[in-house]
């Protein structure tokens, strides 16, 4: 009996032994489960990359389809160049994009939205100074809300001292918002990289607005 006695706590000792191991088997393997699933979310992209990409992509393209139009409808010559300068900078921006959204698996598909299409139809029914101020007015409106979503990508606080420092605000060096995700690190890189360029445009443009609308006025 004592034998048996002291049999059934060997055994019961044992079964004890291994079910502790086995839990500490398990909490072993927890932490590598976390740490795969963080990594897996460090490269996932998520919606907002994705939206973001195509809306400035079909921005873009309309961007350059005015510029061509104005580039050619335009009686100004600086209404020309301005056009031309957007049609080589949006391209060249659009690019860019284009391959980091293929890097991280981002397929595009851009597409001139109706409020684009409509600005476009309006657009090619005028002609000459008509054409120049209509065309002009639509850029400044274009790039105030070009700049407000590029600038939604970058760090409001970083480059400050520059913009402190520097009236031009396109020599400004906006600084990408942080991210943990690789995709939308990459994705705000760019935007803090096409914000200084943009925010020239929307200079440029108001500018030349504002001399548009001075001729018109001395005219009268």
């Amino acid at each position: 009996m004592k034998r048996m006695g002291m049999l059934s706590l060997t055994c019961a000792a044992a079964l004890a032994v291994a079910c502790n191991g086995n839990a500490r088997t398990d909490n072993r393997t927890e932490p590598a489960a976390v740490g795969t699933a963080g990594a897996a979310d460090r490269t996932a992209v998520h919606d907002s990359e994705r939206d973001f990409v195509n809306h400035q992509l079909s921005d873009g393209l309309a961007e350059v389809e005015l510029g061509k139009l104005a580039s050619e409808r335009a009686a100004n010559p600086s209404v020309k160049q301005f056009a031309q300068m957007l049609v080589q900078d949006h391209t060249n921006a659009g690019t860019a994009l284009r391959e980091t959204a293929m890097k991280y698996g981002i397929q595009p598909a851009p597409q001139v939205d109706d409020k684009h299409k409509d600005l476009m139809d309006k657009l090619s029914k005028l002609r000459g100074a008509e054409f120049d101020r209509a065309y002009i007015g639509a850029m400044v409106d274009e790039h105030k809300n070009a700049v407000d979503s590029l600038e939604s990508r970058v760090d409001s606080q970083g480059g400050i001292t520059d913009r402190l420092t520097d009236k031009d605000s396109a020599n400004s060096r906006p600084v990408p918002e942080k991210s943990d995700n690789a995709p939308a690190t990459a994705v705000n890189t760019w935007a803090a990289k096409t914000l200084p360029t943009v925010r020239h445009h929307l200079d440029e443009a108001r500018m030349l607005d504002d001399r548009l609308d001075s001729r018109q006025t001395t005219k009268r």
